[in-house]
């Protein structure tokens, strides 16, 4: 090889090294921008439409919609119950301290001091006789014998069909224990199930007891009459009664004022609107004591007073709820022997239901 040749070969290598170095410089970029691009990929979002959300949204509100059963309105009087239950299974036989846990138990679920006498009294006398001789036989004959209290009696809602004129349903009650929103249901409920329905806004003394009757008639599609603000609640209830009769209508539901049991003069004028009801045409066949279930063993003196005073025929135990303890079922009706008719779970008019005592015993016991 001349040396004339070097400087050629020199050149030659140069541009080759030239060229590869671009070369790599080239795919270095080339990489450099893939790598990002990679890094950036994610899972498409499916996109949510409108209805989509609209039906979740749908099913959301119907589980937290969803009524509370018996069981769970009667969470307090269950508690109290079931601890005792649960002590006296636990023993290995019955001893004083037995019948000292079940007393209290079923004193604390508010079924009263005499009831729950009588009610263990009979076992007391059903263990001497070595009738029961094992804590679960006791607690299996205490579950029968409070719900032999309660079976058998009829709780339906008394429409007679041979009537001339209108069926008359009066509420009584005190004052806040749910009297209007309860005739407002039993109208929405009577109207669902075919019958005319025509509401006497017989509580003329509370100011908003009218207007909030209105509101009820127009949501359950009942006819109203009312009268003047401090009027007579008789004529009112009256006129209510005539005017469904002239318009051939099923049923009137009479509402009045709330009036503490131990008002004497509220109790007599009470007594008045109850003869008057059944002065012109239609007939009495249901007279509907509203309770509120958190008042206790009142709601037993409330019972006593109104039924001497408009002869109750059936109760409607209202706000049913955890704070109520429910145990004044057994006391109105062993005592009085008026039926509980109705209760109220909840706000909406599905809540107001008829009451089931085999549903209710179970509610206590499970």
């Amino acid at each position: 090889m001349n040396n004339s040749s070097l400087p050629m070969i020199f050149l030659l290598l140069a541009i080759a090294g030239l060229v590869f170095g671009i070369g790599v410089v080239a795919i270095s970029r080339r990489k450099a921008r893939a790598v990002p691009q990679i890094q950036r990929v994610t899972p498409v979002t499916p996109v949510v439409t409108a209805a989509a959300v609209i039906e979740t949204v749908g099913v959301v509100e119907a589980v937290a919609a969803a009524p509370l059963s018996v069981r769970d309105r009667l969470a307090k009087a269950r508690s109290s119950l079931s601890g005792a239950v649960g002590s006296v299974l636990g023993r290995s036989d019955i001893n004083d301290a037995t019948w000292l846990e079940l007393e209290e138990a079923l004193l604390r679920a508010d079924v009263g001091v005499r009831v729950a006498q009588n009610l263990l009294g009979a076992l007391q006398t059903r263990v001497k006789a070595k009738e029961i001789t094992t804590p679960a036989q006791l607690i299996d004959a205490l579950r029968n014998n409070m719900s032999s209290q309660l079976v058998g009696t009829s709780r339906d809602l008394n429409f007679e069909a041979n009537v001339d004129g209108p069926n008359i349903w009066l509420m009584v009650g005190v004052n806040g224990a749910g009297k209007t929103t309860s005739l407002g249901k039993i109208a929405a409920q009577q109207i669902a199930l075919g019958r005319t329905v025509l509401m006497a806004a017989g509580d003329t003394f509370r100011a908003a007891a009218g207007e909030q009757l209105s509101t009820w008639a127009e949501r359950s599609g009942a006819q109203i009459v009312r009268g003047a603000e401090g009027g007579d609640p008789s004529s009112v209830i009256f006129d209510g009664v005539q005017s469904a009769h002239s318009r051939n209508i099923d049923l009137v539901l009479a509402d009045t004022a709330g009036r503490l049991q131990s008002n004497t003069n509220l109790m007599e004028e009470l007594r008045k609107v109850r003869r008057v009801a059944e002065k012109g045409a239609g007939k009495v066949t249901e007279v509907l004591l509203v309770i509120d279930a958190t008042t206790g063993q009142n709601g037993l003196q409330q019972a006593r007073q109104f039924t001497e005073a408009t002869q109750v025929t059936g109760v409607v135990l209202t706000k049913l709820d955890g704070s109520a303890k429910g145990g004044i079922v057994f006391a109105i009706e062993t005592e009085l022997g008026i039926p509980v008719k109705l209760v109220g779970l909840g706000e909406t008019i599905d809540d107001l239901v008829l009451f089931n005592p085999t549903e209710f015993i179970d509610a206590l016991f499970e």
